[in-house]
């Protein structure tokens, strides 16, 4: 008989504080070791007929929250009149025949890399959609509930967590740079499949160190490292929760927490000067700049995610907001946001190249919504549903390529619509997904991974 949804989650609170209580005696911070044993727990049955694969393929999403314009990137519509073509200029790529807004030189000049999708659109939304609302539909493939905030149905890396943990047990399957937004949440996957979180921000702290990955003061690594010492301190009780034996468990989860691997994973320290440059090292995000110029210092997040993925990290969700420009879009775009894209973005897909990654990492870049064809009386644009841009590189995506076309005005897809369920469906394929998989919900209903959607072939 399924388990309602007051004992289902009676049930989760116990097994969290329950393993509250046991981490806290252990010495061990943070939300990370609280949900990590009943992570362990549930993947060791996925272990039995988990497949191995040789090497290690990974997804960046480089989340471009808020909602990147597709007239001033991706699509430039350069014969339009001024209103809907906006301020900037167009430039040539080095790929013969697409060109891209003049302010992403760096990113022009790789072009034969990444590839860009222009004809993106939600199917079924009428009128304006809110950021939650894209959130869920884009990380999901369901459509958002009444709110938009609280997930209905769980996120693309909680379903890679409960799939792939098993492969690398001293890495998170799923880690979020920093914090989770709308749509990255387990829902009734429960809290064995939340994402690992940074917390803090990579441009924010010096040194930087996750809060998670840190130690009681009051327990020295000598002691944390005595597993036996460290599984009496359990309850005894959690010992036979729902009757199996936890050490096994718990002492994965430590080997997570303070596995060398893990710690220099999350080391920025260990990258050059040189390398940190090269993706971008601005000053501090200004929240009260009154045309938001200064764009959040999001490049050392792109370079902690691929630092991750090299250790074996399956998802890394980057979160890149605030890209709502509803005023003053082109003094912040040209002073802040496009410089800085161009930058880290070009500095992410080289470095992923020559350390031999970017074929086995998809590189996906995309937000919620794209913007209306029109500019508004402020110099912005607004939330606009219909039509949507993205940029894929990597994990077998053939540079230099144009999948769909927009209309005159950049307001429909022409030709070849895509959806958000087919960006997923895309991301699952090249992790090797198993899409006939369904989960029970808090009422014992089985759900699809995935209700629809079809990989881009288009894109290789």
């Amino acid at each position: 008989m399924p388990m309602t949804n007051n004992s289902f989650a009676n049930h989760s609170e116990y097994l969290r504080s329950a393993d509250r209580r046991a981490f806290l005696r252990a010495g061990v911070l943070g939300t990370m070791g609280l949900s990590l044993p009943q992570l362990l727990r549930s993947q060791a049955h996925a272990a039995q007929n988990g497949r191995s694969v040789e090497r290690t393929k990974s997804v960046i999403i480089l989340w471009m929250r808020g909602g990147p314009s597709q007239h001033d990137m991706w699509d430039p519509k350069p014969d339009a009149p001024a209103e809907i073509r906006g301020e900037f200029n167009s430039i040539a790529t080095n790929v013969n025949g697409i060109r891209i807004t003049e302010l992403l030189p760096q990113t022009a000049r790789i072009m034969d890399k990444w590839s860009i999708v222009r004809s993106l659109t939600h199917r079924a939304q009428d009128g304006n959609v809110g950021h939650g609302d894209g959130d869920q539909i884009c990380f999901t493939g369901y459509p958002a509930g009444r709110d938009g905030q609280v997930n209905v149905m769980p996120s693309c890396g909680s379903y890679v967590l409960k799939q792939k943990q098993h492969l690398n047990p001293t890495m998170p399957a799923y880690v979020m740079i920093p914090k989770m937004i709308p749509g990255t949440e387990p829902a009734w996957l429960g809290p064995s499949c939340k994402p690992f979180e940074t917390i803090v921000d990579p441009a924010e702290t010096a040194p930087f160190v996750i809060p998670s990955l840190g130690l009681n003061p009051d327990v020295t690594t000598e002691q944390l490292s005595d597993r036996r010492k460290l599984l009496k301190g359990f309850d005894e009780g959690q010992r036979h929760d729902t009757g199996t034996v936890l050490d096994k468990f718990q002492a994965q989860a430590l080997d997570i927490l303070t596995s060398k691997s893990t710690q220099e994973a999350f080391d920025l320290d260990k990258e050059s000067k040189a390398t940190r440059e090269r993706y971008g090292m601005m000053a501090a995000f200004d929240p009260q700049d009154p045309m938001r110029c200064g764009a959040p210092n999001w490049a050392q997040r792109m370079l902690l995610a691929r630092r991750l993925v090299e250790s074996g990290v399956r998802l890394v969700t980057v979160n890149l907001g605030w890209w709502d420009f509803h005023k003053l879009g082109f003094d912040s775009q040209r002073r802040g946001f496009l410089p800085r894209w161009d930058k880290a973005y070009s500095a992410l897909i080289e470095d992923l190249g020559q350390r031999g990654l970017l074929d086995s990492t998809l590189v996906v870049a995309w937000g919620e919504i794209g913007r209306t064809p029109v500019v508004n009386k402020e110099a912005g644009r607004d939330h606009w549903p219909y039509l949507m841009c993205a940029a894929f590189a990597g994990g077998g995506v053939k540079g230099g390529r144009i999948v769909g076309t927009s209309d005159a005005k950049g307001a429909r897809p022409k030709d070849l619509p895509k959806y958000p369920h087919d960006v997923l469906a895309t991301i699952y394929r090249h992790l090797d997904m198993d899409l006939t998989q369904q989960a029970l919900d808090y009422g014992g209903r089985p759900h699809a991974i995935l209700p629809q959607g079809n990989p881009i072939d288009e894109l290789f």
